[in-house]
């Protein structure tokens, strides 16, 4: 199945019962400090709501979680690539996406051929802290022209009003954190994104 356009980033199943009957398609569960109990529990919560609403749960870092609660998806950042049984996570059927900030990570990711690579970040950005330096849209036109059909999701300090701009320079789908969930209406600004987004649905 293609990523859907718009990709919002929750920490919590909380979020993800507010937000995807509204009608998102694609959402990542990211739960950086808890129990594994805790993370059970809210991937378990998450799971069945996307299913019911017929929405993709992609799952950060915990990838055994995610094998063993039959998710659609995990993402993992480099260092976590290093770590995780591959082998194990596609005999169990999910599809795979991997983060990257350069050319070496880029290769490193498409040497475990990925269901797709995120680029970023591709502007400042204030919900995590890096060390790498903004992207900008060239970077989104030359690594999807590297990368051909493989998907590619563009993520950091994107706003609804720059996520044209990122859909038409190639990028396939837009992830996105605080635009939504520090907004003074995420609901309102869900279904923004999902009307904004559209066109490339």
């Amino acid at each position: 199945m293609d990523l859907d356009p718009f990709y919002p980033i929750v920490d919590s199943s909380n979020w993800i019962d507010r937000l995807v009957p509204l009608g998102i398609k694609l959402v990542q569960l990211r739960i950086k400090d808890a129990s594994e109990e805790t993370l059970r529990r809210e991937i378990a919560t998450s799971q069945a709501t996307c299913r019911k609403y017929g929405c993709q749960l992609i799952v950060n870092d915990h990838w055994r979680l995610a094998v063993d609660l039959g998710c659609d998806y995990v993402h993992l950042g480099q260092e976590d690539l290093a770590d995780a049984d591959l082998a194990s996570i596609r005999r169990a059927g999910l599809r795979l996406g991997v983060s990257t900030h350069d050319g070496a990570e880029l290769d490193a990711a498409l040497s475990v051929k990925p269901d797709y690579v995120a680029l970023g970040p591709v502007f400042p950005t204030s919900s995590k802290t890096l060390s790498w330096k903004p992207q900008g849209l060239e970077k989104i036109e030359g690594w999807k022209r590297k990368i051909g059909d493989l998907p590619l999701v563009a993520i950091g300090g994107i706003t609804l009003e720059r996520s044209r701009d990122v859909l038409q320079s190639g990028a396939n789908s837009v992830a996105i954190i605080s635009d939504v969930t520090k907004n003074s209406t995420p609901d309102q600004r869900t279904l923004d994104w999902i009307a904004e987004t559209q066109d490339w649905r």
